[in-house]
């Protein structure tokens, strides 16, 4: 049923695990259902991975809910889509905050409708407090128009003077990013046997563990979860350097 079996090696869990979920049309057509039903129930996932991820002691989990490419789905899609959206972040937001989750949200906010904005600020605003889990809605996020609006800042710090170009490196650079005040990814996850980034957090996985499982979102649960970190606790992270 599971990737993997077995357990995982005691004390090894990652601080970030982001996930790309993957493969609710294909959960529905395949029962016969339409389209909406595979995002509804790609919804439910979402509940039962974010309580795997506090039981697991994860502290940050970023889920790719609906990326800069998105917009180019069908009109009834993206409304469907955006309706889902709008409902959790008002209705399901405080049993998250009761569970200690904090929510933050990256990406391009403003192609959505002004309650929905409305509805993701007040999320950010009234779980800022919390400690247990930080869950980062990646909305209307694309990996390569964060790089180009982190460069963009950061040329106009160095024109006006308050940054000097010498000073520039690696760490500078990810302060311009939206995720700047998070910690990089230890997991990339891609679910429904797809192997491929897609535009998400194409700097900050630049050393994330990938993980590509063939379980389809709408399936996917805390057992699931599990096994993602028994891989993770079987890889050897070098960053590069030869092991000891």
């Amino acid at each position: 049923m599971y990737p993997v079996a077995g357990g995982r090696r005691a004390g090894i869990v990652p601080d970030h695990v982001a996930i790309i979920m993957d493969g609710n049309g294909r959960w529905a057509a395949a029962r016969g259902l339409p389209l909406l039903a595979g995002h509804r129930a790609g919804a439910e996932a979402v509940q039962r991975c974010i309580r795997a991820a506090v039981a697991a002691g994860v502290k940050w989990l970023t889920l790719y809910a609906f990326s800069s490419e998105n917009w180019r789905r069908t009109p009834q899609e993206v409304a469907d889509l955006t309706s889902l959206l709008r409902y959790y972040l008002r209705y399901k937001v405080a049993e998250l905050a009761a569970k200690g989750v904090r929510i933050r949200i990256i990406g391009d906010l403003s192609r959505f409708a002004h309650d929905v904005r409305a509805e993701a600020r007040r999320a950010e605003v009234e779980t800022a407090s919390n400690t247990v889990l930080t869950v980062v809605l990646a909305l209307s996020y694309g990996g390569r128009a964060d790089i180009m609006q982190a460069a963009l800042r950061m040329a106009k710090a160095i024109n006006d003077g308050t940054l000097a170009a010498a000073q520039v490196d690696e760490d500078t650079f990810g302060g311009f990013l939206m995720t700047a005040d998070m910690p990089d990814p230890d997991i990339v996850v891609r679910t429904s046997g797809e192997s491929r980034l897609s535009n998400f957090l194409l700097w900050q996985s630049a050393y994330a563990e990938l993980i590509f499982i063939e379980t389809l979102w709408p399936d996917f649960d805390a057992g699931h979860f599990d096994a993602v970190l028994q891989i993770y606790s079987r890889r050897e992270r070098r960053f590069g350097a030869r092991p000891v």
